[in-house]
């Protein structure tokens, strides 16, 4: 990809001895065994914000940020410029929690959930996806519209399912009809988004979080800033989610975009196509007519096919396994789709297990199934023990690299921010660590403001002088 990426995750928590009321306190620990046992990286010294007081939070030796948000534990990965790194550095932020929970001799009681959704509480809580933009990107209403159009329908492959609805008591606005009772849909974040563009993250979720702060030289770069998405278990679904995203984001940038796609109400037809469970949903357009979700991605597939073919390598695998998802979604193919669509994966289980059981989907047993596919823990989750084809596994398997969890990626900026990290923990230098700047020992900052450069002959240089 010729594009900074980068994916924000925020982990749920879940104690099972029921006399341990503290679940609200594992995420601090666990933050802290990372910085101040395991020396997975450098805590801040310093008040990011207001929210964010010393020790909040740090980067770590990936290049990747680790911290608290609002009693959450999150992990945002380093900048990432192919599928394959940004896959790996997202499993690594779960391989940090997990071996965190084993060295600390709790793993057996305590878990974190790779989820988005609380069935106690209805809350819920993100997986945001960022991606660079040039600045000169015309946002025009047309674009924009079918931009929006490919985020609603792509929940076909991207989202990861979940048991039952979120409550009108559970949203801080009045919720959108249709609300009526389901058993099961596909994405855990449809119930929860209200908006289709807007600059506020939690009171108002939008599908494109409108703030502009790219992190970079902003007279060339905008961040664009998705809260629609799921976290995904499936490292598969997590390239395709993210690969599929970018080629569109470029049709966007060449103007080659399909047309007839803008859809008559984004967040309507978000709600919509999960709760009918259904990849053929049909959807209203701009100016009337219908089309099926299923039908709207094959669009966007082949203006991407048309623009992009022969581009290069990871291009070509990317159009090809989007059109093998489309095709396996058009024939209802779920034995080939398992492991590799997390929402067909756990609908696929909790209707197994409903059947040896005899119990309806109501039954709370379904909801705590629900959350164990979730599980980071692969003795205990669920997606870990799915039967998964040959080809998909492999890409799972190989997906988590050891060294995704010590080394950033070669050509970002991470990797200058890496060499820093570590020379700052083997001499305990005071410093200031920020996405697009360094301070070393009071020296005069270092600006990093092009995420594509690494920046490592600079680094070495201001580490020098301090």
């Amino acid at each position: 990809m010729n594009r900074i990426v980068g994916i924000e995750t925020e982990y749920g928590c879940l104690v099972s001895k029921e006399e341990d009321r503290s679940a609200e306190s594992w995420p601090a620990r666990v933050k802290n065994h990372l910085f101040k046992k395991s020396r997975a990286g450098v805590l801040d010294t310093h008040f990011r914000d207001y929210e964010e007081p010393p020790g909040n939070g740090g980067f770590l030796r990936n290049g990747g940020r680790l911290y608290l948000d609002m009693g959450h534990l999150e992990y945002a990965t380093p900048e990432c410029r192919s599928v394959r790194d940004i896959v790996a550095y997202d499993v690594a932020g779960d391989a940090f929690v997990q071996a965190a929970l084993d060295a600390m001799g709790v793993a057996e009681e305590v878990a974190f959930l790779k989820n988005n959704i609380d069935h106690h509480t209805g809350a819920t809580f993100g997986c945001h996806e960022n991606y660079l933009m040039r600045r000169e990107t015309p946002f025009t209403p047309a674009g924009v519209g079918a931009v929006l159009s490919f985020l609603a329908t792509r929940q076909i492959f991207t989202g990861t399912g979940r048991v039952g609805q979120a409550t009108s008591q559970a949203l801080e606005v009045s919720p959108l009809p249709p609300f009526d009772k389901v058993d099961f849909q596909i994405s855990q974040r449809a119930d929860h988004i209200m908006n289709d563009i807007y600059q506020w993250v939690q009171f108002n979720r939008a599908i494109i979080n409108a703030r502009d702060e790219p992190l970079a030289d902003y007279r060339k770069y905008r961040r664009l800033h998705l809260l629609i998405g799921d976290s995904n278990m499936s490292p598969f679904a997590t390239a395709l989610k993210i690969g599929t995203t970018h080629l569109v984001l470029t049709l966007l940038e060449e103007n080659r975009l399909p047309r007839r796609v803008a859809l008559d109400d984004a967040v309507m037809a978000t709600r919509l196509v999960s709760r009918s469970c259904r990849a053929d949903a049909p959807v209203a357009l701009v100016g009337g007519g219908a089309e099926t979700a299923l039908g709207i991605q094959e669009k966007f597939h082949a203006s991407a096919t048309e623009a992009f073919a022969g581009r290069d390598e990871e291009t070509d695998w990317l159009l090809e396994q989007w059109a093998w998802l489309l095709d396996a979604l058009r024939r209802d193919d779920t034995e080939s789709l398992i492991g590799a669509v997390d929402w067909v994966s756990k609908k696929w289980l909790l209707e197994t297990f409903r059947a040896e059981q005899g119990i309806e989907w109501d039954d709370p047993w379904l909801q705590s199934l629900d959350l164990e596919y979730h599980n980071l823990n692969p003795s205990r989750g669920l997606f870990y023990a799915l039967p998964v084809k040959e080809e998909i596994g492999q890409f799972n398997l190989t997906a988590r690299r050891e060294s995704a969890l010590r080394e950033p990626p070669r050509d970002t900026r991470a990797w200058g921010r890496g060499l820093a990290i570590e020379r700052f923990m083997e001499t305990r230098m005071p410093c200031v660590i920020h996405w697009d700047s360094l301070t070393a020992n009071e020296q005069k900052p270092l600006a990093m403001g092009d995420p594509f450069s690494t920046y490592e002959n600079e680094v070495r240089e201001l580490i020098e002088r301090a």
